[in-house]
């Protein structure tokens, strides 16, 4: 399992469709992928859970994976979110 810090560098923060290529991103690795916010996880291969997040911009939050490609999984995620601007 690998956790990584991650700071959201949109300063408008994600709306709906980039929430949704953000789950298509994580949904393509084998590996189970989380995003944790404050005090709560969801699955980040689930769009209702991932709706149910609020990303701010420069707010900070983990994302977590594990399994077999879960570096590639957290890369994958983070590169996303990284040209989210």
């Amino acid at each position: 399992m690998i956790k990584k810090l991650v700071t959201m560098q949109n300063v408008k923060g994600l709306d709906a469709r980039p929430i949704a290529l953000l789950v298509q991103e994580a949904s393509q690795y084998a590996s189970k992928v989380y995003i944790e916010v404050d005090d709560k996880q969801v699955n980040a291969k689930s769009i209702m859970g991932m709706m149910s997040l609020t990303f701010s911009g420069g707010e900070e939050f983990t994302v977590i994976a594990d399994g077999a490609d879960e570096k590639e999984a957290i890369l994958g995620v983070e590169k996303f979110l990284a040209n989210q601007k």
